[in-house]
């Protein structure tokens, strides 16, 4: 055998030896992993991506047969491609709830008015079983802005169908909600083709 052969052998055993040992810590971890039931998933941060996280998560559940519930808390001011793409799913109840983002409405008793309406909707949905999963995008804000009380939002969540998944995006997230949450993902703003002057487009950006 060549110190070619040789090398490329000790090679594959090295990494063989090493798969070995992440597959046995893999599977210690999935073997302590044996509650089921739903999570409350939060997605922050600067960067571009959160509802898109969201909604992916959405259409892997609906793959699945699930129920899905969708709530837009900001945008209304045009309609998005995942509304045009969702509104007639059969499996997916969708509502656009806001007016567009508050430096366009200008109307601070508009954008209550139409929390408090959406979180009413919000609040039977997180009572009804028959939802498998629930997105309630840029939801966040509402406590940024305190539209809404957390407290509340916290009580329903904590008091929701055992098997039911929760997703809420926005920017930052209130202490209350992060306290309840099983998984928090934080999207970096590293750049972003606006700051370059690159116009928003659909597809893209809605």
């Amino acid at each position: 055998m060549t110190d070619t052969h040789k090398n490329d052998s000790s090679g594959d055993d090295r990494h063989r030896a090493r798969m070995l040992k992440k597959k046995a810590v893999v599977d210690q971890r999935i073997a302590k992993a044996n509650e089921q039931r739903g999570v409350l998933i939060l997605m922050k941060g600067n960067g571009k991506g959160k509802s898109s996280s969201a909604f992916g998560t959405l259409v892997r559940a609906l793959g699945h047969g699930q129920q899905a519930g969708l709530i837009q808390f900001i945008k209304g001011r045009k309609e998005t491609g995942e509304y045009r793409f969702f509104k007639d799913h059969p499996s997916v109840d969708f509502h656009v709830m806001g007016h567009g983002f508050t430096w366009e409405t200008q109307d601070k008793n508009q954008d209550i008015a139409a929390a408090a309406q959406a979180w009413q909707i919000a609040q039977k949905m997180l009572q009804d079983e028959r939802y498998n999963i629930l997105v309630f995008d840029e939801m966040s804000y509402m406590f940024k802005y305190e539209y809404l009380d957390v407290e509340p939002v916290v009580a329903a969540l904590k008091a929701r169908p055992e098997n039911q998944n929760v997703i809420i995006t926005g920017r930052t997230m209130h202490r209350a909600l992060m306290d309840v949450a099983d998984t928090i993902s934080e999207i970096a703003d590293i750049e972003h083709a606006f700051r370059k002057g690159v116009k928003a487009q659909p597809g893209i950006e809605w």
